[in-house]
């Protein structure tokens, strides 16, 4: 049985009073950790006494883990899957999860086993109070070391484009208050990343150190060229430096011709100058019109990001969900 289904369709479930938690996993590639994942997420939960569900969310996994999903969510009922129609990407499948998720509290965490599920109980614990976000600290991270250069690039080249500060220490991995997932559930952008979304709200967050695991399954979607270019596209949505850069530069060349060209002048009646450079001018015709096209450039991104949120095209699209398929 299919169902495809949109955000803008499906309204946004209610939360359930007496179920506690609700733990979403964006799944890509991971086939062989999903039903380790869902044991340990179940021990771990049950064990501190709180009721749970398990959103298991197929972004189109190349390896048929949506069959896996439909296992497990037979033999555990508190399991469900939602299978998007196409790859919408790693935080709109999370989205997808916030959006059907019942509980009271909301723990992300990736596929991958990565993100400890004995650490879950420790997140929670520091869920209490004022605050509503508390955030997993990765210590002794079992990464290979490309793949800590590259997130560390990533979070500096990010940081830099948006004027914030990024621990790379820290990713998705952590607990959210029901306040934090509806505050995020109510923003109508189609262009998502978790954490910079997270911290706009300006909710209060606590970090917590938390064990990383070793990579047991696949490998890593997110190459060092991809993650630059995650940079720089969530720096469009996010951010208006590019555009002070450019701004910036502009300036700082129109100062420079400026001088130059008063220089110029001055050696002019100076008598140091009798014919005019062709290779001066040429080359001057060239820089010009190099920062003129990259102006053009940077304003072309940010229109096409403007084009993008005026479709209102939903987040993503659901193909699949256990639940339907089960009544």
């Amino acid at each position: 049985m299919n169902t495809t289904s949109t955000k803008a369709e499906h309204a946004i479930e209610p939360s359930q009073p007496n179920l506690d938690v609700s733990v979403v996993v964006p799944v890509y590639g991971c086939r062989n950790c999903l039903e380790e994942l869902v044991d340990r997420v179940t021990r771990a939960l049950q064990a501190a006494g709180r009721s749970h569900e398990i959103l298991l969310v197929d972004d189109n996994s190349p390896d048929q883990a949506w069959r896996r999903i439909t296992e497990l969510s037979q033999l555990n009922p508190q399991v469900r899957g939602l299978r998007l129609a196409r790859n919408f990407g790693q935080h709109a499948a999370i989205s997808a999860g916030l959006a059907h998720a019942r509980g009271q509290s909301m723990i992300v965490m990736d596929c991958d086993l990565q993100d400890v599920p004995e650490e879950i109980p420790k997140l929670l614990a520091a869920l209490e109070g004022d605050v509503e976000v508390v955030l997993g600290q990765r210590v002794d991270r079992q990464d290979s070391w490309g793949k800590r250069t590259g997130s560390q690039l990533f979070y500096r080249t990010l940081g830099w484009l948006t004027d914030t500060q990024y621990d790379h220490s820290t990713a998705n991995f952590g607990a959210y208050s029901r306040k934090v997932v509806d505050t995020l559930n109510n923003m109508p952008e189609s262009d998502r990343f978790l954490p910079l979304l997270v911290r706009w709200t300006g909710f209060q967050t606590h970090k917590v150190e938390v064990s990383h695991g070793r990579r047991t399954e696949g490998k890593s979607s997110y190459s060092l060229g991809k993650l630059l270019q995650m940079a720089t596209r969530v720096a469009l949505s996010f951010s208006d430096k590019p555009l002070r850069l450019v701004m910036t530069a502009a300036l700082a060349i129109a100062a420079i011709a400026a001088g130059f060209a008063v220089y110029s002048v001055y050696r002019y009646s100076s008598g140091d100058i009798r014919v005019a450079g062709f290779t001066s001018i040429i080359a001057s015709i060239w820089l010009v019109g190099s920062i003129i096209m990259a102006c053009i450039g940077v304003l072309g991104l940010y229109l096409g990001r403007v084009h993008g949120e005026a479709k209102k095209r939903p987040q993503y699209l659901i193909w699949q969900d256990t639940r339907k398929q089960a009544r």
